[in-house]
């Protein structure tokens, strides 16, 4: 697993790269978060960094949550999330991180909740063709059939049916950060990520491509016509 950072979605926005195309971005508030425990395979037969988001005050916590603070000598936090490192060895108690963690046009993973919308009917929620349109049809939305007779004469487990839609932890894989702005703790991270403004976000270190770098460039129609321009030019200057 990866080292990341927790974060605030805050909206989302568009800036232009360094050859002029523009890129729609997700403008997120990312640490500074405080290591407050490691997690040993000693001792909790697993690897883990636990990091800490947005102080509080003491009175706003339990007495169980209060006492692990003061037994790292921390801050209180209100977010609390462990990442799964192989080795936790290099990070110490009480050690902020900071967007330092991550590069320009490094790949990232986004971990959020995505936005919920109540009961949704099939069409919506699966995209189901539906029925026909025609003035004879009595089941224009309706779900219809959903299971044989006689054999075996039920619904199937897995079976799509109307019911609640979002609401869910989504994860958004291999996303470009864009720009960073650690005096402001911002990050632009290339695209959409789940979640509402506002909403609690977690930023990691791209689990299938780690340290990945992947910098702007034209396509091959672009560079043709960089090339066409500058053929063009140097004739002009004969």
């Amino acid at each position: 697993m990866s080292i990341g950072l927790i974060g605030k979605k805050l909206g989302m926005t568009h800036v232009y790269d360094e050859h002029g195309r523009q890129v729609a971005v997700t403008a997120v508030e990312l640490g500074p978060c405080t290591v407050v425990r490691k997690r040993t395979a000693k001792r909790d037969s697993y690897d883990a960094l636990q990091v800490g988001y947005v102080s509080v005050s003491e009175k706003k916590l339990t007495k169980p949550e209060a006492g692990q603070f003061k037994a790292a000598k921390t801050d209180n936090f209100k977010y609390l999330r462990e990442f799964r490192l192989d080795s936790p060895g290099e990070w110490k108690e009480g050690e902020q991180l900071t967007l330092d963690l991550f590069q320009d046009f490094e790949l990232v993973d986004v971990v959020g909740t995505s936005i919920g919308k109540g009961f949704q009917g099939g069409m919506k929620k699966f995209g189901w063709k539906g029925g026909p349109k025609t003035h004879g049809s009595n089941a224009h939305r309706a779900p219809g059939s959903s299971g044989a007779g006689t054999t075996p004469g039920r619904v199937l487990k897995g079976h799509n049916a109307p019911g609640h839609m979002g609401n869910e932890r989504v994860t958004v894989q291999n996303l470009r950060i864009m720009r960073r702005l650690p005096e402001e703790n911002l990050v632009l991270i290339e695209g959409a990520i789940p979640g509402s403004k506002n909403s609690l976000v977690y930023v990691s270190k791209s689990l299938k491509r780690p340290e990945h770098i992947r910098a702007s460039r034209m396509s091959t129609s672009e560079e043709a016509e960089a090339a066409a321009a500058k053929k063009a030019a140097r004739g002009k200057k004969k």
